[in-house]
C-alpha cells in the first residue's frame, strides 16, 4: 500500500510539473473566445501587443498604424501588417484593413498645424476656404488631409500599399477642438485624401465618442455614408448585441463591433456588411497627390491612448 501510495504521488507530480512546463508557451498563442458564429470574429492589434503572441490563423485583421495618436507610428507595424496578410480572408484576396488615429489639435505647441491651403509645397483644394493658420474648420481640413497622407506613406513604407480599407479612429483620448465643425473637418480631409486614392474609409469609435467629438453629421459631409466600427463591447455576445446599434453617422450602417478579452481586442462583423471584393487598380489618368509629397516627421515617443 505504502509503494502504491508512492506511485501515485510521483505520477500527479509529474503531470502536474508537465502542465506547469507547457503553460507559457501555450499562452503565447491567445485562444479566441467562444462566440455563436467564429468564422466572423477577427482581432485588431497595433503597438500594446509588439512583442507579444498572436493568434496562428486569424479569420481578419486590422492593425494600427499610429502610436496612439497622429505624428507617431507603431513600431512594429510592418511585422504586424505581414501577420496580419497571413488571415484567412487576406489569403482569399481581400489586403487587411488598418486604422488610424486622429486628432485636431490647433495652432499648439510644437506640433505641425496648417497655416495656408498646401502641405509640403502641394496645394490641397478645401471645400471651407482658405486656412490661416488659425483653429478654424478650413485649417482642420488641411490638417486632417495632411495626415492621412502622411499615415498612407507610412503604409506604403511598411510594404502595404495595397488598396486596404482605412478606419478612422476617433477618440477622446486625444486632442480634439472645442469646435465641433472643426473637428468634422479634420475627419473630412482625411477622408477626402483617402477617398482621392481609391481606398474604402470607416469610422472607429464609440457612440458617446463620436458624439462628444463631432455630433451630428449631415448629409453633405463625405462622413456621412462611412461604415461605423462600434467598439466598447464587454463579450463576444454583447459585441453581437451591438451590431444592433445606431451607426456612428446616420447614413452609415454598423459593419464591425469589437470586444477585448486579455490583452488582444477581438472584432465581430455584422450581418449589415460583407467586405466589397478587392477594388481594381485605378486608371492611370486619376490624379492623386502622392503622399510622399505631403509626409512630415513621424515621431514615435508620444504618450498613446487607445479605445479600450
Amino acid at each position: 500500500m505504502k509503494a502504491t501510495r508512492i506511485l501515485v504521488v510521483a505520477c500527479l507530480l509529474m503531470g502536474w510539473l508537465a502542465g506547469w512546463l507547457a503553460g507559457p508557451s501555450q499562452a503565447d498563442t491567445p485562444a479566441a473566445p467562444a462566440s455563436g458564429n467564429p468564422a466572423a470574429t477577427g482581432y485588431d492589434i497595433s503597438w500594446p501587443q509588439c512583442g507579444t503572441g498572436l493568434p496562428e490563423s486569424p479569420a481578419y485583421s486590422i492593425v494600427g498604424v499610429n502610436g496612439g495618436r497622429p505624428h507617431t507610428a507603431n513600431p512594429c507595424f510592418a511585422e504586424q501588417l505581414a501577420w496580419a496578410d497571413r488571415s484567412a480572408e487576406a489569403a482569399a484576396g481581400l489586403p487587411s484593413a488598418v486604422y488610424v488615429n486622429t486628432a485636431a489639435t490647433g495652432p499648439v505647441g510644437s506640433v505641425w498645424w496648417p497655416a495656408a491651403n498646401t502641405a509640403g509645397g502641394a496645394a490641397i483644394a478645401n471645400p471651407y476656404g482658405s486656412c490661416d493658420g488659425s483653429a478654424s474648420p478650413a485649417c482642420a481640413y488641411i490638417h486632417g488631409y495632411t495626415m492621412a497622407a502622411n499615415d498612407a506613406a507610412m503604409v506604403a513604407d511598411a510594404g502595404g500599399a495595397a488598396r486596404r480599407m482605412y478606419w478612422l479612429d476617433v477618440e477622446t483620448g486625444n486632442s480634439w477642438l472645442p469646435d465641433k465643425a472643426a473637428n468634422t473637418a479634420e475627419l473630412e480631409g482625411m477622408t477626402a485624401f483617402l477617398q482621392s486614392a481609391g481606398v474604402e474609409v470607416g469610422i472607429y469609435s464609440t457612440g458617446y465618442q463620436f458624439a462628444q467629438i463631432v455630433g451630428e453629421v449631415g448629409p453633405a459631409s463625405n462622413l456621412y455614408p462611412l461604415k461605423s466600427w462600434l467598439a466598447g463591447a464587454a463579450s463576444a455576445t454583447a459585441a453581437e448585441q451591438l451590431c444592433s446599434a445606431a451607426p456612428l453617422t446616420a447614413g452609415g450602417v454598423v459593419a464591425l463591433t469589437q470586444f477585448t478579452d486579455g490583452i488582444l481586442d477581438y472584432n465581430v462583423r455584422c450581418p449589415a456588411w460583407a467586405p466589397a471584393p478587392a477594388p481594381a487598380p485605378a486608371p492611370a489618368s486619376q490624379e492623386t497627390t502622392a503622399p510622399g509629397k505631403l509626409r512630415l516627421a513621424v515621431s514615435a515617443k508620444m504618450s498613446a491612448a487607445q479605445i479600450a
